[in-house]
């Protein structure tokens, strides 16, 4: 279980190091303190991966994991390119 965890840990600390939320959390430490912006990063972050676990399991429960991994690549590319386009 615990070399699961690390990997999760991982994988999700050098996902999210350098985007988007990284650079809002620091542009809200600049303004609010690094407490204040540490604790509201980590409660939206909890909240949002708390979802994406919830229908995770519920899609692992229905889905068979391959199907799963396919769906979430063709999901990357589409946020991709209408990031390109400049439509989100």
């Amino acid at each position: 279980m615990e070399n699961v965890l690390l990997m999760i840990f991982i994988t999700t600390f050098l996902a999210e190091f350098g985007d988007k939320t990284q650079l809002t959390t620091i542009a809200f430490a600049s303004k609010y303190g690094w407490k204040t912006a540490f604790l509201g990063a980590i409660l939206g972050l909890a909240a949002v991966n708390l979802i994406g676990a919830l229908i995770g399991q519920e899609l692992g429960n229905m889905l068979p994991a391959s199907l799963i991994r396919k769906g979430a690549g063709v999901l990357f590319i589409v946020f991709g390119v209408l990031m390109l386009l400049g439509k989100l």
